[in-house]
């Protein structure tokens, strides 16, 4: 008898609020607004990209995706690097990503690429703090279920 993954389960509502008054009659009829909302959560204004008739002051399916890309990374990152007695003072991303739509209108992601800034507390943690990108890599729960590369370009600097 072996042991039985945990399973963790999550609830998240989405709620259209872009309907102008005939609802999807034409496809240039209605907004793209939503919310997102979860237990005890700020509401997250969404909408489409602005390249499909949405609102850019809002976040999109595709942003929310790269960030949680980059947010997952982070976290576990985080916890590699406390594990390897790696001290982690700052850390910063700007993630990148490429998705193509095809001629049929369907589409899908081909790259993320994360772009993690770390600033480590000794210059004798550089090389082991860059190496735990890969293990980070392999633990991220949401990069594990992607189907598509989540590339890591590290820059590690140590405290002057």
């Amino acid at each position: 008898m072996g042991i039985r993954p945990k399973e963790h389960h999550y609830e998240v509502r989405v709620r259209w609020t872009g309907n102008t008054g005939s609802g999807t009659a034409s496809y240039r009829g209605y907004e793209r607004s939503h919310e997102v909302e979860a237990q005890g959560k700020p509401v997250l204004l969404g909408s489409a990209d602005p390249s499909f008739r949405g609102d850019e002051s809002c976040w999109n399916p595709e942003e929310l995706l790269v960030a949680a890309l980059a947010q997952c990374h982070m976290l576990s990152y985080f916890a590699v690097a406390a594990m390897a007695g790696v001290n982690v003072l700052d850390y910063r991303d700007s993630a990148t990503a490429v998705m193509v739509t095809n001629p049929g209108g369907s589409g899908q992601f081909t790259r993320v690429t994360l772009h993690p800034q770390v600033l480590v507390a000794e210059e004798s943690m550089i090389e082991t703090a860059t190496s735990l990108h890969v293990k980070a890599g392999e633990l991220c729960f949401i990069a594990r279920s992607v189907n598509f590369p989540v590339e890591h370009e590290p820059v590690v600097r140590a405290r002057s």
